[in-house]
């Protein structure tokens, strides 16, 4: 890939920027509740895992293994947004804490979609 800036992909710094902001979230709950710890982690794991997949995107072998990189992220992203629904429906996440995690949450999955999408059209256009 010639001249490649990280910087220049939206999805690239919204899911690595979500990444910190569910770490810093697990932090905050970890810090209040024990007994939740596997419910944490899994949060922890799945909204983590949506930058990692994103990052192992952008040098794939293929075309395909790019959309199967992203729907992977699609994947983590759509479960994260379950455990986030989950903590907040268990009062461990405030309205405002929810709405906010959620909302970035569902952008990215928005990207996502519609990389995939751009993608597996490109695909056909050149084949």
């Amino acid at each position: 890939m010639q001249n490649y800036k990280r910087e220049d992909s939206v999805l690239h710094t919204k899911s690595y920027a979500f990444a910190v902001r569910i770490t810093k979230m697990f932090l905050h709950l970890t810090g209040n509740d024990w007994k939740l710890m596997a419910i944490y982690r899994q949060v922890l794991r799945s909204g983590t895992s949506v930058s990692a997949n994103v990052h192992e995107s952008e040098f794939a072998q293929s075309p395909a293994d790019f959309i199967s990189k992203l729907h992977i992220a699609l994947k983590e992203a759509n479960e994260t947004m379950h455990w986030l629904n989950l903590l907040h429906d268990t009062d461990c996440l405030s309205d405002r804490e929810f709405q906010s995690m959620a909302s970035d949450c569902s952008e990215i999955i928005a990207l996502l979609i519609s990389s995939i999408k751009t993608t597996k059209k490109n695909i056909d256009l050149n084949s």
